[in-house]
């Protein structure tokens, strides 16, 4: 489609908040499929998976292609989403630092969502470090440009925040290519 809608998160979650839209967004995840197929794979009736399918279209959330039977899942559309409505969160208070003194130094230096300073003290600099590369997925990996937009959320000097988090072994890089090599992970 050449015309992508532009939806608010709410309406994307609102659209998403249907069990059955929601679990057709999951059968998606894996790969492209018909409407036939999800309606076998979820129990639904065709007429179904193409009705929720195509409320779910209307939002960018899936694509249909070009053969005007199969859908698709539309990652972007939800990470734009979640682009738009961030960082409005404080930065490790999401997601529960797991020690007080953690907890303190991200307290002090986030501020509204956003970092005030690097800290200069290894310690605190390393637990700060930590948070950041906490936003990029273990596995996935991103351009020079991605890593740039994701801690330009949190701080306007985005290149020496790239750099400490090579320099500190959280992130790697190889030829423009960057991805999460250190920290913790959700097992």
């Amino acid at each position: 489609m050449t015309n992508e809608p532009d939806a608010s998160p709410e309406e994307l979650l609102r659209a998403l908040a249907d069990p059955d839209r929601l679990a057709i967004a999951g059968a998606l995840a894996k790969g492209p499929r018909t409407a036939q197929d999800l309606a076998g794979a979820l129990g639904l009736t065709a007429a179904a998976a193409r009705r929720h399918a195509a409320k779910l279209a209307a939002v960018g959330v899936v694509a249909i292609d070009a053969d005007r039977r199969t859908y698709h899942l539309r990652p972007e559309t939800l990470r734009q989403a979640a682009l738009r409505v961030g960082p409005s969160r404080d930065p490790g208070m999401a997601l529960g630092a797991v020690y007080e003194d953690e907890e303190a130094v991200l307290r002090h230096f986030f501020v509204g969502g956003k970092l005030r300073e690097l800290p200069a003290k290894h310690a605190k600099r390393l637990i700060v470090l930590t948070r950041l590369a906490l936003e990029f997925e273990p596995g996935v990996h991103y351009r020079e440009a991605d890593v740039n937009t994701q801690l330009k959320r949190y701080h306007a000097d985005y290149a020496s925040l790239r750099r400490a988090l090579v320099d500190e072994g959280l992130l790697s890089r190889r030829a423009g290519s960057y991805w999460r090599s250190g920290g913790p992970a959700d097992v």
